[in-house]
């Protein structure tokens, strides 16, 4: 038995046939999920099952606008900022047609994603706006793994020589806060 836990909910994963059956158990509780991965088991030893197929991959483009935008939207809806952030990433995504028109699960994707990059930054763009962009991608792509459309997200890399803000506190704005708390 083999199950672990991403996020709050249990997995499964086991061979089956020389075939690698992975799914959610969509369930918070170890033992349900245990029972689940049984089950699935034995159903396929029975024959009552082949190995499940795997869901079609969409497009970027279609995944972003019918599954992704949709759940950022209702997750996020008192927070419009963070909605505005994720729907203007996949806008910027999107306009790229090399990246939108790609299939999820297509091996070239990455390479798709180095042109991107090399893209936005001959229109002049700060390697933090770029990395932002590609922080959406990312979070697209892993809840396309969580949901069953991929079976592995890419490892999409931010680029390097972003520049971060630092806030000193001076000592007299220390002792202000240390007085507040």
């Amino acid at each position: 038995m083999s199950i672990y836990k991403r996020g709050e909910v249990y997995w499964y994963k086991f061979m089956w046939k020389g075939e690698l059956v992975r799914e959610s158990t969509k369930q918070g509780n170890d033992k349900v999920a245990r029972q689940m991965e049984a089950a699935h088991r034995t159903s396929l030893a029975k024959g009552e099952v082949g190995i499940r197929d795997k869901k079609k991959a969409p497009s970027l483009a279609d995944f972003a606008e019918k599954q992704f935008l949709p759940w950022a939207e209702s997750t996020f809806a008192a927070k419009c900022k963070t909605w505005l952030y994720y729907r203007n990433g996949v806008r910027r995504l999107k306009a790229f047609g090399p990246l939108a028109t790609i299939l999820l699960d297509d091996p070239r994707l990455a390479e798709k994603v180095s042109g991107y990059t090399v893209q936005r930054q001959s229109k002049g763009l700060e390697v933090s706006s770029i990395n932002r962009e590609l922080q959406v991608l990312r979070r697209l792509l892993h809840l396309a793994l969580e949901w069953g459309f991929l079976e592995h997200a890419p490892k999409i890399k931010m680029l390097p020589g972003e520049h971060h803000r630092e806030f000193v506190l001076l000592p007299e704005e220390e002792a202000s806060v240390v007085r507040h708390k």
